[in-house]
């Protein structure tokens, strides 16, 4: 398999996206919610040390990106998240797309996202896609060793395939709506 060529080789800039109602909804999410999902997730990875997830929609295989279920929690909250998601993709025009994992990270004060690249076969073809939904200005995204402050209320993408980090030294938590996103009519290579 080989890696999409129209994946950023960097970071890419999506542009706004209106995320207030989101984050009202993410802020009002019980303790109680976030440890439960997050004991549950199936993306227990070293590299994310302490960081919690909220996942909606994941892939069945690390081997593909085609296959992938929907969560619990997808049912209530897809009304809320495919606002924000649509208006973060809109730039690449896609005219029929799919999103095989959709999660909220919660990193809190002091955490760590060890460097790391998403290496397995389904992370190669889709887009990965940020939605800061509350940071900090100590919060720092490293590609390689190149730091980026990702905004609220602003979409990128993140080349996933390259080394990757993130450190959060403020004294508030960093949320981030986390998806892929990939044109169904996109010959695989």
């Amino acid at each position: 398999m080989h890696a999409n060529p129209r994946k950023t080789a960097s970071i890419r800039h999506l542009g706004p996206v209106a995320s207030a109602s989101l984050r009202e909804a993410v802020l009002a999410i019980p303790e109680s919610v976030w440890d439960e999902e997050n004991a549950a997730k199936p993306n227990k990875f070293d590299a994310l040390s302490s960081t919690r997830h909220i996942v909606f929609r994941f892939v069945s295989s690390p081997l593909h990106w085609g296959l992938s279920y929907d969560r619990p929690l997808w049912s209530q909250w897809q009304q809320r998240l495919l606002p924000v998601m649509e208006e973060a993709t809109k730039s690449y025009g896609y005219a029929r797309h799919a999103y095989p994992r959709v999660m909220l990270a919660r990193m809190a004060p002091g955490g760590v996202i060890h460097p790391h690249v998403d290496a397995n076969p389904a992370a190669l073809w889709p887009h990965k896609i940020h939605v800061p939904i509350t940071t900090n200005d100590r919060v720092t995204f490293f590609l390689g060793d190149e730091g980026h402050k990702l905004e609220v209320d602003k979409a990128y993408e993140v080349n996933n395939l390259g080394k990757h980090a993130v450190t959060n030294e403020g004294g508030t938590d960093r949320i981030h709506l986390i998806f892929e996103y990939y044109d169904l009519d996109q010959p695989e290579e």
